[in-house]
């Protein structure tokens, strides 16, 4: 009953940027730890930023000081701002959050978004 939708992807240029949205709808629940994967055909899926329900953050190391993750606990919204994008973003990237509902915690995931960074 729980799901997250996400929206934002697209193509832009290297230097570019882009904000990547997720939205948790459903019966009441709770959002807790909430993160950004990438994935690839040529690589695993990689994490790449992570906020607490507090808000506390956490990034991989290759996107350090250029993405940003944010949510709005108010409007069930999770956020990823990608600025000075590189061709080595592309990827499909996924939201994926721990929620609880009815008494019981489950981890789910969006449907994910395609970024191409390309000139």
């Amino acid at each position: 009953q729980v799901q997250l939708v996400e929206s934002g992807g697209g193509l832009v240029q290297p230097g570019g940027s882009l904000r990547l949205s997720c939205a948790a709808s459903g019966i009441t629940f709770s959002v807790y730890t909430i993160k950004w994967y990438r994935q690839t055909p040529e690589k695993q899926r990689e994490l790449v930023a992570l906020i607490s329900r507090a808000g506390s953050t956490n990034y991989a190391d290759s996107v350090k000081g250029r993405f940003t993750i944010s949510r709005d606990n108010a409007k069930n919204m999770v956020y990823l701002q990608m600025n000075n994008l590189k061709p080595e973003d592309t990827a499909v990237y996924y939201c994926n959050a721990d929620i609880e509902s009815l008494g019981r915690l489950r981890n789910y995931w969006g449907q994910g978004t395609q970024v191409t960074v390309s000139s």
